[in-house]
């Protein structure tokens, strides 16, 4: 397990549309965990493949404080959405950025598990945020392509 190197906002990458996985094989196994390691270093709750180099089709999400519920979603697709509210959202590839956008209140998405099994999971609040968010980045697709116009800030980082 290692930590990646974050792809920041002016990398093209982030720009490109992720490829199928294939094949869930031994490099895919790594990159999830190297994945995990590298989201959880940088405090976020969501890493897609491409965050990290990877153009791949491959998302790791936690949104408990003890990190407790890793979910891995492997070619996911969202099949249903419920509702929309305005969310404020940042990016580990914009650090200090954050800007309100539009999101669905419920999402259902469709993936493969890390051991190859479908699997349908129904969220909804931070959870269905966190998943819309990094599906989008598995299109190319960034926060800000999407955030209401006038709600960019930057914060200034804490000094140690």
């Amino acid at each position: 397990m290692a930590i990646r190197i974050l792809r920041l906002e002016k990398d093209e990458i982030l720009k490109k549309k992720s490829r199928e996985v294939e094949i869930i094989d031994d490099k895919i196994q790594t990159l999830i965990d190297d994945m995990f390691d590298t989201m959880y270093k940088y405090n976020g709750v969501g890493l897609s493949a491409v965050q990290v180099g990877v153009l791949k089709r491959v998302v790791v999400i936690d949104v408990t404080e003890d990190r407790t519920e890793p979910i891995v979603l492997i070619n996911p697709k969202i099949t249903k959405t419920k509702g929309e509210h305005e969310v404020e959202e940042g990016c580990l590839s914009f650090p200090n950025q954050y800007a309100k956008l539009i999101r669905p209140k419920e999402v259902t998405v469709e993936a493969l598990d890390r051991s190859g099994k479908k699997i349908t999971i129904k969220a909804k609040d931070l959870l269905a945020q966190a998943i819309a968010h990094e599906l989008d980045h598995l299109d190319g697709v960034v926060f800000v392509d999407k955030m209401l116009p006038g709600t960019l800030e930057y914060v200034e980082p804490k000094k140690n």
